[in-house]
C-alpha cells in the first residue's frame, strides 16, 4: 500500500480468499468474509492518511462534505448488491476488475486535463462520492483507483488535493460499508471464529498495526523508485 499509493485491499482480498480456506472457514463465508475484514483494515490507514493529508493543506472539507454524502449512498447500495450476490460471482467480478486496471495501466496514456479553479457543482461531488463509495464497498477496498481519476478527470482537481479528498472519502465509505458487512453477516447463521458479522476481528486486529507500520517502509522505498518502474509493478 505505502509502496503503490494504494488502499491495500488490492492485495488484502486475494491473499485472504486464499487464506481463509487454510485457516478452515467456512466456504460459504470466504469471499464476503474477505472483503469485510479487507475494508476494516483500510478503514484505520485511511483516517492515517486523512490526518496527514490535512496537515499538508490537501482536504477541502466543504467538497468532502458532498463527496461522504454521495460515498454513503454508494457504499450502502455496493455492500448490499455484494451480500446478496454469490461469492463465486464475486470473485469472478473482482478478477475482472483487477484485469482491467492492470490492462488500464500498461496501455493506457493517462491524460489529466487543465486544473479548473471553480468550484465543482454539488451534484458532480455527490456523483463522484457515489461512484467511489459502490466501488470501495462491492469490491472490499478502498475505492481511491477509481475515486481519484474521477476527481482529476471529472472535477478537474490538482492531484494532491484530489488524493487528500480520496483519503477522507476511503474512511467515510470504508466505514459505511463495513457497517454493512457486519450487519448482513450477522443475518447469516453461519459464522467464523473471531468474526462479528462478515469483519473477522482477529485477523483485522493482527494487520492492521502492520499494515500501518510497513506501509511507511513502502513510502520510502516509493521515494527511491521511478515512477515508470512503479507503474508497471502496480500492472
Amino acid at each position: 500500500a505505502g509502496l503503490l499509493g494504494i488502499g491495500g485491499g488490492v492485495i488484502l482480498v486475494p491473499l485472504f480468499l486464499w487464506l481463509f480456506p487454510v485457516a478452515g472457514f467456512p466456504p460459504d463465508l470466504v469471499v464476503h468474509t474477505a472483503f469485510g475484514t479487507s475494508l476494516a483494515i483500510i478503514l484505520p490507514t485511511a483516517i492515517s492518511s486523512t490526518l496527514g493529508h490535512r496537515q499538508h493543506g490537501n482536504v477541502d472539507w466543504h467538497m468532502v462534505w458532498f463527496l461522504a454524502l454521495g460515498g454513503i449512498a454508494g457504499s450502502l447500495l455496493g455492500s448490499s448488491m455484494a451480500a446478496f450476490i454469490s461469492g463465486e460471482s464475486l470473485k469472478m467480478c473482482l478478477g475482472l476488475m483487477q484485469i482491467l486496471v492492470s490492462l488500464k495501466f500498461l496501455f493506457y496514456k493517462p491524460y489529466i486535463p487543465p486544473e479548473n479553479q471553480e468550484k465543482a457543482t454539488h451534484l458532480a461531488l455527490l456523483l463522484v462520492g457515489f461512484a467511489g463509495g459502490l466501488f470501495s464497498a462491492f469490491f472490499g477496498m478502498g475505492g481511491g483507483v477509481i475515486a481519484v481519476p474521477l476527481m482529476l478527470m471529472v472535477l478537474h482537481l490538482p492531484i494532491h488535493l484530489a488524493v487528500g479528498n480520496s483519503s477522507a472519502l476511503i474512511v467515510v465509505s470504508s466505514f459505511s460499508a463495513v457497517s454493512c458487512y457486519v450487519w448482513f453477516g450477522m443475518q447469516n447463521p453461519a459464522s467464523a471464529p473471531f468474526s462479528l458479522g462478515y469483519v473477522n476481528l482477529l485477523v483485522a486486529l493482527l494487520i492492521a498495526p502492520l499494515a500501518i507500520i510497513f506501509a511507511r517502509i513502502g513510502v520510502k522505498l516509493a521515494s527511491r523508485t521511478s515512477q515508470t518502474i512503479l507503474v508497471k509493478v502496480f500492472a
